[in-house]
């Protein structure tokens, strides 16, 4: 507990649904101005804990226990009562603003109406206010932005006026809603200095929940982690991080890949958590538990203080773990994945070459006539070996994702050109691109949207072997092999997709990939919708597979740790064309583009001092990446690049009308600036 006053108390909170308990028990006291960080997998309740507080949750939902703002007794307040308290004494930023705002009614207007519902004051004084706030947001041109409607911001810009309108009435508590999830590495970065301004003008203490250990690190004063709906472990954020005494802490901190570690086995934890309702009588982690003893199954285990301080832990061998000295690495075997060999550099899978790709602007409902171009791809170059992991890395909307259905569309691009294991597809006849589509593969972002809810997990994966000419008995005997293969059981060819927990649903997506032995994977986002234990688990299976079959990995990414971790080399695309491109060590440990160094400097570290450290000298972007309708002389990159303002007005119009070319640092290491520099980040 805070040595201070506490602004917020939350004493026993249970929340049922349906009957079904999702929070059990939930303790915990905030001081103002302190940040408290709520972490743990899907399901363990953390944001039902966050909206119970403000009565948000659904009809089905039971509360009870007690949440005190000061005095004020919130659980069983009536409607009236926390109608007066949202808004004015706690400030909600919710996970997705999209959906927070009102569609029909501008910006301005509905942050001016949150002012007006707790202050006696004009319309014109309300806009005014909105105003103002927008402005220490950071949104550009506030005036006119207020005007707009919440469809016509950016990502980053809804989440920064949803900010706004949570610190309207200056708070006292600020709850904030996995506020990053959805949003690029570097509008997350702009979003948490935001969010810090907003904590620092207001004064108010704040409950951060997220997923991201590294996001919790660099924010938060004192740490809680939920497992199960109840809290698990709790203390200072050097403390949980520094010396983790619960297991499942520790599991989760072991299982995050880290941007200041190459390479390696990630530990994670097994099986998965326990659904609602379906907790036994002692230690909910104990099935999943390495250190699990008889006694952990007998009786719920209480938060126990550790060393005599606020640091806690819902563990019977916590004192054991604290004086052996115990880390990760001692509770969790470390699974024994074979290095990956490289290949002969003259051995190229996939080499493309200013790759170009536009969609027409239409308008008009019954006419359609065009009206403009986006431009998604603009000049791309990629080159993979066998056996090689390439990551293509950019902000969303730099053209990612297009440039992969573009290359497994097999055909002519609209510009450059595309050799797959040193033939061009669209040269092809039919039968030679079918016979070359069974070597390249793709793994999708969501594995449940992939994969047919109508069909057993066996004739999915068996699809596309049938697509390529196999007889039923032939795919049939072929499917338990990549069941095993993958870390499924054979029996699982029986069952349905929604059987299965969202790690294994994407084992089978890469069980159907490797159904025809394919030489190349596309990996779409493969990690980005999984729980970072989950998420350790596929990873080590993607370089176990990559060693055991001498696969090529093409692997799209915005998570540079995850990059880090399993790739060889790395591509760096914004606005539709590469600005730096070499190996992982090179342009992570040596980043010559300004673009790069920025994407690098906004990815937290799960450790605590290094991040808050390393914030000091955070980069920054401005604004949000510009529109790919506009075609860009010279650097596209100039209008938000911290470099291009420190430049003199001779270097400055080189920049503007110039295109940077790629120009070599290394045996392997290119980069499109004109005053490329160094810069060490990480």
């Amino acid at each position: 507990m805070s040595a201070a006053p506490a602004v917020l108390t939350v004493e026993d909170l249970e929340v049922d649904f349906d009957g079904l308990p999702a929070v059990r028990g939930v303790s915990f006291s905030l001081a103002r101005g302190e940040v408290l960080g709520l972490v743990g997998e899907s399901g363990s309740g953390k944001s039902a804990t966050a909206l119970a507080m403000l009565g948000l949750l659904p009809a089905n939902a039971a509360v009870r226990g007690s949440v005190r703002l000061g005095p004020t007794e919130l659980v069983g307040a009536s409607d009236t009562a926390l109608t007066a308290v949202r808004g004015q004494r706690i400030g909600m930023v919710f996970q997705d603003p999209l959906s927070a705002f009102t569609p029909v009614y501008r910006i301005g207007d509905q942050i001016a109406e949150a002012v007006r519902a707790h202050q006696d004051v004009s319309r014109a004084r309300a806009r005014a206010r909105a105003v103002e706030l927008l402005d220490l947001v950071g949104i550009p041109e506030p005036g006119v932005r207020a005007q707009a409607f919440p469809h016509e911001f950016s990502g980053g810009m809804r989440q920064r006026a949803m900010i706004a309108m949570a610190m309207a009435n200056d708070p006292d508590v600020l709850l904030a809603d996995e506020p990053t999830t959805a949003l690029d590495v570097t509008i997350q970065a702009q979003v948490l200095d935001v969010l810090r301004t907003a904590q620092r003008e207001t004064g108010a203490a704040l409950v951060l929940v997220s997923h991201d250990l590294g996001v919790i690190a660099g924010t938060a004063d004192r740490v809680a982690v939920m497992y199960a709906g109840r809290i698990v472990e709790t203390g200072t954020a050097s403390e949980v991080f520094g010396r983790p005494s619960m297991p499942y802490t520790m599991g989760l901190i072991g299982a995050v890949p880290r941007l200041d570690t190459a390479g390696g086995a990630l530990v994670p934890i097994p099986g998965s958590p326990p659904a609602a309702g379906q907790v036994g009588a002692g230690c909910a982690f104990a099935p999943r538990c390495p250190m699990a003893q008889e006694r952990c199954t007998a009786e719920v285990p209480r938060l126990r203080t550790l060393d005599g301080g606020g640091h806690s832990a819902a563990c019977v061998r916590s004192g054991e773990i604290g004086e052996k000295g115990l880390g990760v690495l001692d509770v969790y075997p470390v699974p024994d994945i074979p290095e990956v060999p490289r290949q002969a550099a003259g051995d190229t899978v996939l080499k493309v070459t200013g790759l170009v790709k536009t969609f027409p602007v239409l308008k008009g409902a019954a006419f359609k006539r065009r009206v403009g171009t986006v431009h998604a791809v603009d000049g791309v170059d990629l080159e993979i070996r066998a056996g090689e992991t390439l990551a293509l890395v950019g902000e969303s909307g730099s053209g990612k994702s297009t440039t992969l259905f573009e290359l497994l569309h097999l055909a002519r691009p609209e510009g450059g050109a595309v050799e797959l294991f040193g033939k061009t597809p669209a040269t092809l006849g039919r039968a030679e691109r079918r016979a070359l589509r069974g070597q390249v593969q793709i793994v999708f972002q969501d594995p449940m949207a992939s994969l047919d809810p109508r069909m057993p997990v066996g004739d999915i994966i068996a699809e596309p072997l049938r697509a390529q000419g196999a007889d039923r008995a032939s795919a049939a005997r072929r499917v338990p092999e990549l069941l095993e293969q993958v870390g499924l059981d054979r029996a699982a060819a029986e069952r349905f997709p929604h059987e299965f927990s969202g790690g294994q649903r994407q084992r089978v997506g890469i069980a159907r990939a490797l159904s025809v032995g394919p030489k190349l994977l596309v990996l779409d986002e493969p990690v980005s919708a999984l729980d970072v234990s989950v998420q350790a688990g596929v990873l080590n299976l993607l370089r176990g597979l990559k060693a055991e079959l001498g696969l090529a990995y093409l692997f799209v990414s915005h998570d540079l740790s995850v990059v880090r971790h399993i790739a060889d080399r790395v591509s760096v695309v914004y606005l539709g064309r590469t600005v730096e491109a070499g190996t992982v060590e090179d342009v992570f440990e040596r980043p010559r583009h300004p673009y790069t160094q920025a994407l690098l400097s906004a990815v937290p570290l799960p450790d605590p001092e290094r991040e808050r450290e390393r914030q000091r000298g955070r980069i920054l972007l401005v604004g949000d990446p510009p529109s790919p309708t506009r075609r860009y002389e010279g650097c596209r990159f100039r209008g938000r690049c911290p470099v291009y303002v420190r430049l003199d007005p001779r270097q400055r119009q080189r920049c503007a009308t110039d295109e940077p070319q790629p120009t070599s640092h290394a045996a392997d290491h290119v980069a499109s600036c004109h005053f490329p520099e160094v810069r060490e980040v990480l």
